[in-house]
């Protein structure tokens, strides 16, 4: 289920340590995950210990996105403020920056949505994507979301303020 010829979802392990740290690491990445000071190994580490809890306890679940080929990392998805009365959650993307724009975000998205559906039973997922990041709206706007709404001045970054974007997909809907 979590596959595609190009790419597979899988559980972080330990040994995804050194890539985590690059991709928290990167400041370009920042603005979009709240960040505001880099991450250390041994709380990286802490974190791949603790990362196999159930999700329905964590309420939140990552996945590593890797390469079928190379069998190597190159990005992460994140479900988080996972409800399951409600059934919903958000979603959250990254990949590694000489990843990107060739196609393995829509294809992860894809994967995420049928494992939503098909083993969570959620009804719908969610995103917030600053404005600016027109990468990622295109993203999630190709993947099927809807944009529901934005928030004005939202994320304060050093260029400024930046509004937020909303966006919303009810599941097994085209």
């Amino acid at each position: 289920m979590l596959q595609t010829d190009r790419i597979f979802l899988r559980a972080p392990e330990p040994s995804d340590l050194a890539f985590l740290y690059r991709l928290e690491n990167d400041p370009n990445l920042w603005p979009v995950s709240l960040s505001v000071a880099p991450y250390s190994q041994e709380a990286l580490r802490q974190y791949l210990e603790s990362a196999s809890l159930d999700i329905y306890a964590a309420r939140q679940l990552r996945l590593m996105v890797c390469l079928q080929q190379e069998r190597s990392a190159i990005g992460t998805v994140d479900l988080f403020d996972f409800e399951p009365l409600h059934q919903r959650a958000g979603v959250g993307i990254a990949l590694a920056s000489d990843q990107r724009g060739q196609g393995y975000g829509k294809e992860t998205l894809q994967l995420l949505e049928e494992y939503a559906t098909q083993v969570l039973q959620l009804h719908q997922l969610y995103a917030s994507v600053s404005q600016e990041n027109t990468t990622s709206l295109q993203l999630f706007r190709q993947a099927g979301f809807q944009e529901v709404g934005v928030r004005k001045d939202w994320l304060r970054t050093p260029k400024g303020w930046q509004a937020v974007v909303e966006l919303q997909k009810i599941l097994g809907l085209s």
